[in-house]
């Protein structure tokens, strides 16, 4: 009798164990399945799919590392930061060694522009994998963005260390030595422009140091090169002739604008920096022809519906010296309601209506230039 019982409740146990081994393994393969659905989903940028899979996943392990990580990066994608936060915190709690729900808890908070949290998630996981040059890069973008751009120096040191060729790390560091070693500074974005001579920020930084140390050549020769780059961008060679107008070769400059302007017939920035020019050597050396030349410029570019405040400005400001004040009134009337605003306009606004008696128009003008003029220092 007590043979039998131990024999019926064995094979009960046989059984239960068995249909136990049946559920989990048929629910770790439609775990497996979901992923790979979510996964597909997300090659496909469906990412609302993606999380339907990655949800469903859950529901079967709620601990499971993998589909919180994985449904956490997606919200991220979506930029859906505070469920983004919450998985990928949850996975981080799973899994505290495991180093990528950390570096994307601080891509999370770079996107939130919550600097310092950022840089604390890229220094966890820095304590677990410290020859990680990407991240080391992520630490030091942190820092430069939350304005400790000292700090930044040693972990892009560190990640140029692991990996010379990171184009973008040099460039970093170039931004980051700018104010306090410009020879270090200029070495950091010439090495990023040899490993890549199409990064244009780089170029760009490298001209404007250039021109800081007086090495006017130099810097244009950098603009050229942007030019050459990017020809499809007509602001691209009207740095290049403002550039030359700035050491006073105002020749080149307009020669140079003039292929600007055969290049790109309809853009008003290369119209505005035309009128720039020819209005500066009208002020400076009193001449007619100079004023006549920056009026023919300014006036259909500042007639264009997309022109800017600077355009309308300068336009404004070449109508009064042609003794036009009523129309140069208005005209910088409509320059100073523009977003954003050129802060001449003001100043050419306080001038024009004090000449013309308009007491109430020139003061506010007046005010408002001091004001954007201190907030510039």
């Amino acid at each position: 009798m007590k043979r039998s019982v131990v024999l019926a409740v064995a094979a009960v146990a046989i059984v239960a164990a068995t249909v136990l081994v049946w559920v989990d393994a048929r629910r770790e393969r439609e775990f497996r399945r979901l992923i790979a659905v979510g996964d597909a989903a997300l090659a496909g940028d469906q990412t609302f799919d993606a999380i339907e899979a990655f949800s469903g996943a859950l529901a079967l392990k709620p601990n499971s590392m993998l589909a919180s990580l994985k449904r956490g990066d997606t919200y991220r994608r979506r930029a859906e930061y505070a469920a983004a936060l919450r998985d990928l915190g949850q996975a981080a709690f799973l899994d505290p060694a495991a180093p990528r729900p950390i570096e994307l808890l601080g891509d999370v908070q770079t996107a939130l522009g919550q600097y310092a949290a950022a840089a604390a998630e890229y220094q966890r996981y820095l304590a677990i994998d410290d020859r990680a040059p990407g991240v080391l890069y992520k630490l030091a973008l942190a820092h430069y963005r939350n304005g400790l751009a000292a700090r930044a120096v040693d972990p892009l040191r560190r990640a140029i260390a692991l990996n010379d060729r990171f184009a973008e790390a040099h460039y970093l560091l170039g931004l980051c030595l700018r104010e306090t070693d410009r020879r270090q500074s200029l070495s950091a974005f010439r090495r990023a422009l040899e490993i890549s001579p199409t990064f244009a920020a780089s170029r760009e930084e490298l001209a404007r140091l250039y021109e800081q140390m007086g090495r006017w050549q130099d810097s244009i020769d950098e603009l050229e090169a942007l030019a050459a780059l990017e020809p499809a961008r007509p602001e691209r060679l009207v740095s290049v002739g403002l550039a030359y107008a700035r050491i006073g070769r105002r020749d080149t400059a307009v020669l140079t604008l003039g292929r600007a302007a055969e290049r790109h017939p309809d853009a008003t920035v290369v119209y505005t920096a035309l009128g720039r020019i020819w209005l500066t050597s009208a002020e400076g050396q009193k001449d007619p022809v100079a004023l006549g030349k920056a009026i023919e410029a300014l006036q259909p570019a500042a007639a264009q519906a997309d022109a800017v405040s600077e355009t309308r400005a300068l336009y404004g400001r070449a109508l009064a010296l042609s003794g036009n004040m009523v129309a140069a009134e208005r005209m910088l009337l409509r320059a100073v309601a523009m977003v954003p605003v050129d802060p001449s306009a003001y100043r050419y606004l306080a001038e024009v209506a004090g000449q013309l008696g308009h007491a109430t128009i020139a003061k506010d003008a007046a005010a408002k230039y001091a004001l954007l003029a201190s907030s510039a220092l």
